[in-house]
């Protein structure tokens, strides 16, 4: 114990910080920002999805904008009243919530203009009076709406301000809790200086009016709506609490505490009470979670030029609750969500009144202070006396224990009682109590790290050195089974040009050769490279890091090593040095990898049927004289690629044929005089398949007319023509054996 005070002491000094956020006797940001994330993954993890039908949103979208007969926004409020009207009276809606604010008079329809004239130029004049009196009716579009909703559920907007000046427009409904409600109980809720109402009419004419107020925590996401915002002492509920209770016929709001609580000696309000089966969780600023079902679209939106023109089956609004929003560029209420960066306030709304119907809006009361300071208190304690004593394995294990000991406690209260248990805290606390017992394995690691960069430098390209370092127990020379792509290139006719050459001076050609080579495998499409065996260059793709497209990496590098040959062989006529000719044999499929060997030497390396058949195509590209050969897989893998079939083979060592093909280029990037060239060669090897030696012959004719000198076409004239003289044996499948390597 003695030798581990100095640990277990700085191990409590850790749980300390961490219990002084969660008691709140300061803040730490990323903590709280750990804990926002924490909440909205879970949130995501048990979202139901699927589409709400109960709730509607009637969409003011563009194309209900560009609707001639409805015009630009605003519309007339003559416009609005026929839309109630036919929302209550043909498709019979539950309940109509409008999540928009009327605060300005409706003047187009030029009554205004009418009555200046009533009490101006046209005072005297009976006639123009009388007529005026009996326009009045409908030009009053104002009129028209207050009387339309008047008498229906029909719930409106509004917003509170916050300005120094406290401005304030239209009229305020009444509170749903008078001032002197939470007299002695010291509950914080969301106070406002100002508001911008309904005008009169329509306030008076409503059956509610609900605030549409936002309240983003500090990382700006909405995550949660004030259901109690204080005006002048007084309580006024939000536009989704309004709808609810329309739907129920407004039955009251009642605070809701534990019971057996006393009156100042408990934090505040937990719920809230909307009639006798509802309840409404609230936090510590008498504000409810909002229950996000998924992104965008949780529920049906409808365009409001569809319903106002009669294109809306009546049973899809029969019953429900019908809000009506805007999407419109321009009118857009975008808030920042846990389910979506831009997320249409209106269907906000939506998923809060969703939650209060169901009952399942997540709660956060008092006590889970103290639950998460137990939770710390138990967790740290023992990890902070516990992990001093154990080896740096179990060390690990009991700290991941812990992790999930905890994320499973979170998880657990959160599916099974609705609570939402802070976590970010205790994780946190748990792995810095870990990075501090185990600060040691720093240097460990860092010895990994030189140790893998010192096997793996020569092979693999820095970058993913880079790579494997940073993680360098996921990386190991141990052998293991995969599937990959490996590629063999050699010179053509190497015996001829080392001959011709001096030692010292083809020691130095293989070293340009080797190292230009090198380089487009390794720097330009991160290749392992394997060996050089003479003029030979092994590599291949997909480990040790890992490449979903390593066929593609490794057809890519086959032809650019043979595009990179016309400016090496032009540096090599300027020493006075040969040209080269390369061949390449690329194949993809199972086979064995890591360090392999004998005890006195080893190499990490790939073995394999599929490594011997690269192996065996790169021989093949003289016998065919083409420059490059791939294996099926590696064909089916790359698809990208134009590919022309070359032949079917069996190759020494394989009892199946084997189709190998030659990649021409990049698909889209193939000219067409080559596309041409291709579609002749099919022709000339289905002909030459189907024994159709005639057609064979005149397409191979006409293909080295076009193309001189191109072996593979004289390659196959001359089996034609020796087939033609003697006909292949009965059964043949025009699959070409070959018993040497």
């Amino acid at each position: 114990m003695r030798q581990h005070l100095v640990r277990i002491a700085l191990g409590l000094a850790v749980l300390v910080v961490f219990l002084g956020h969660a008691a709140k006797f300061y803040r730490i940001p990323f903590v709280d920002q750990l804990d926002w994330i924490i909440y909205d993954a879970r949130l995501g993890w048990t979202a139901p999805g699927g589409v709400d039908e109960r709730i509607v949103i009637l969409d003011i979208d563009e194309k209900s904008l560009a609707t001639p007969e409805l015009g630009r926004w605003p519309w007339g409020r003559d416009v609005l009243a026929g839309l109630v009207h036919k929302l209550f009276d043909k498709y019979g809606v539950r309940v109509l919530g409008f999540d928009v604010v009327f605060a300005e008079p409706d003047h187009s329809s030029g009554l205004r203009v009418l009555d200046g004239l009533a009490r101006g130029a046209l005072k005297d004049i009976p006639q123009f009076q009388a007529a005026l009196a009996e326009l009045r009716p409908r030009l009053d579009h104002d009129a028209q709406f207050a009387a339309t909703i008047k008498g229906r559920p029909v719930v409106l907007g509004y917003y509170l301000t916050s300005d120094r000046d406290a401005r304030t427009s239209g009229t305020l409904p009444p509170p749903v809790l008078p001032a002197g409600t939470f007299t002695g109980r010291p509950t914080v809720f969301t106070s406002w200086t100002g508001y911008g109402a309904n005008l009169s009419d329509f306030q008076a004419a409503a059956a509610a009016t609900g605030h549409i107020n936002a309240f983003p925590d500090r990382d700006g996401i909405n995550r949660c709506v004030p259901m109690l915002a204080e005006y002048k002492e007084a309580y006024y509920e939000p536009f989704a609490l309004a709808v609810m209770r329309a739907r129920l016929g407004f039955p009251p709001v009642k605070p809701g505490y534990p019971p057996g609580t006393v009156l100042n000696r408990h934090p505040g309000l937990e719920w809230l009470e909307i009639g006798p089966k509802h309840q409404v969780p609230v936090d510590e600023n008498a504000c409810a979670l909002v229950p996000y079902r998924g992104p965008e679209g949780s529920f049906p939106y409808i365009s409001l030029a569809d319903v106002y023109f009669d294109r809306v089956p009546v049973e899809r609004l029969k019953d429900k609750i019908v809000l009506v929003g805007a999407t419109a560029p321009g009118l857009f209420d975008l808030r920042a969500t846990p389910v979506g960066e831009n997320f249409p306030g209106v269907e906000v709304h939506a998923n809060l009144i969703a939650g209060m119907i169901d009952g399942r809006i997540k709660a956060k009361p008092a006590y889970v202070l103290a639950a998460e300071v137990i939770l710390l208190l138990v967790a740290g304690i023992a990890l902070a006396i516990w992990l001093p004593f154990l080896t740096p394995l179990r060390a690990v294990l009991a700290s991941a224990a812990a992790l999930a000991a905890i994320t499973a406690l979170g998880f657990g209260v959160w599916v099974e009682a609705d609570i939402v248990l802070p976590l970010a805290a205790s994780l946190l606390m748990t792995i810095g109590l870990f990075a501090l017992n185990m600060s040691y394995g720093y240097f460990v690691e860092t010895r990994s790290k030189r140790e893998l960069t010192k096997r793996f430098g020569e092979y693999v390209p820095p970058e993913l050195v880079d790579v494997m370092a940073a993680n360098p127990g996921k990386y190991g020379m141990e052998g293991r089974n995969e599937v990959l792509t490996v590629l063999f290139t050699d010179i053509r006719d190497f015996t001829s040009i080392a001959e011709g050459l001096d030692p010292r001076s083809l020691s130095a050609f293989m070293n340009e050769f080797l190292t230009a080579m090198s380089l487009v495998i390794r720097n330009e499409h991160r290749g392992t490279l394997d060996k050089y065996v003479g003029d030979q260059i092994m590599a291949f793709w997909g480990a040790p890091v890992a490449d979903a497209q390593h066929a593609r990496q490794a057809v890519a590098a086959g032809l650019a090593m043979l595009a990179a040959l016309p400016k090496l062989n032009g540096e090599f006529r300027a020493r006075g040095w040969p040209e080269v000719r390369i061949g390449v044999g690329i194949n993809t499929g199972p086979m064995r990898v890591g360090d392999m060997g004998s005890r006195i030497r080893r190499a990490y390396t790939v073995m394999g049927d599929a490594v011997n058949l690269a192996s065996r195509l790169e021989g093949l590209t003289k016998h065919y004289g083409v420059d490059a050969l791939v294996g099926p897989a590696t064909r089916d893998a790359a698809k990208d690629f134009v590919y022309r079939e070359i032949d079917r083979v069996r190759v020494k060592g394989k009892g199946a044929p084997v189709a190998i093909f030659e990649p021409l280029g990049v698909e889209g990037e193939i000219g067409r005089e080559r596309q041409e060239e291709l579609r002749l060669w099919t022709q000339a090897l289905k002909a030459y398949r189907a024994q159709n030696w005639e057609q064979a012959e005149l397409v191979l004719f006409n293909l080295q007319r076009l193309y001189p000198g191109a072996p593979l076409y004289s390659f196959y004239a001359e089996r034609v023509a020796r087939y033609r003289h003697r006909l292949p044996e009965p059964g043949w499948d025009g699959v070409t054996s070959f018993e040497t390597k």
